[in-house]
């Protein structure tokens, strides 16, 4: 698998390639945002990983330039800005994943594996719930308008629409979507409930969620509010 590595210090730049290498992967490694995207003009990846504070072009704007291109490649950000706020940009940006400095190698590793794992296994079947669908070729979300989905999102969306008959608590949705994440917690569940309210709204779907903050969800259509 083929991996883009684009950060500015020059060390780490070194010492995360090395590391990426020695699993097997193939890397790329940039210095800045626009040797990034020409790497990305001259090739695919099967992952990107993008250092939010780089110089000509940071992370964010070559994330929102990809995204409009409608490059799908999952995306882990790194990041010294662990506020919330940093955090929640990153994702409405399109990020699949993101990871505050300073990190530990492993689990650097361990967010990679993962973020690879989850977008390689969706097979082709695509879910639908009322006038909203979920197609897994490309993670978008479908009504009225068409919108791409975080493989996170995809994954919650997912399980809602496998569950339709019942509700998903906060717990089971943090060890079905999280695996047990440390850091995540019921606010980020409800983050990303909002998120696929939002999208939900923003396609002209009549579908949304139902719940509250820590509690369970449920899709529901306009017939049921």
């Amino acid at each position: 698998m083929k991996i883009l590595f684009a950060e500015d210090t020059k060390d780490l730049n070194r010492a995360v390639t090395v590391l990426l290498q020695h699993e097997g992967y193939e890397v790329d490694s940039a210095l800045d945002g626009e040797e990034a995207i020409s790497f990305i003009d001259s090739g695919s990846y099967d992952a990107i990983i993008l250092d939010i504070m780089m110089p000509k072009k940071d992370g964010m704007q070559v994330l929102s330039e990809i995204r409009g291109r409608h490059i799908l490649t999952p995306v882990l950000l790194l990041t010294a800005k662990a506020e919330v706020d940093d955090r929640v940009a990153g994702l409405d940006a399109g990020a699949d994943d993101y990871l505050p400095k300073p990190f530990a190698m492993k689990e650097l590793l361990a967010r990679v594996r993962a973020m690879l794992r989850r977008y390689s296994e969706y097979t082709a079947q695509d879910l639908s719930f009322e006038d909203v669908y979920l197609k897994s070729e490309d993670f978008s979300l479908t009504s009225e308008n068409s919108v791409r989905l975080s493989i996170k999102e995809f994954e919650l969306m997912q399980l809602l629409m496998n569950n339709t008959g019942g509700e998903v608590s906060t717990d089971f949705i943090l060890e079905h979507v999280w695996n047990g994440e440390d850091e995540a917690g019921s606010d980020m569940v409800w983050l990303y409930i909002c998120y696929l309210k939002f999208k939900l709204q923003s396609v002209g779907s009549a579908v949304t969620i139902m719940g509250n903050e820590g509690g369970s969800f449920r899709l529901i259509s306009s017939r049921e509010r």
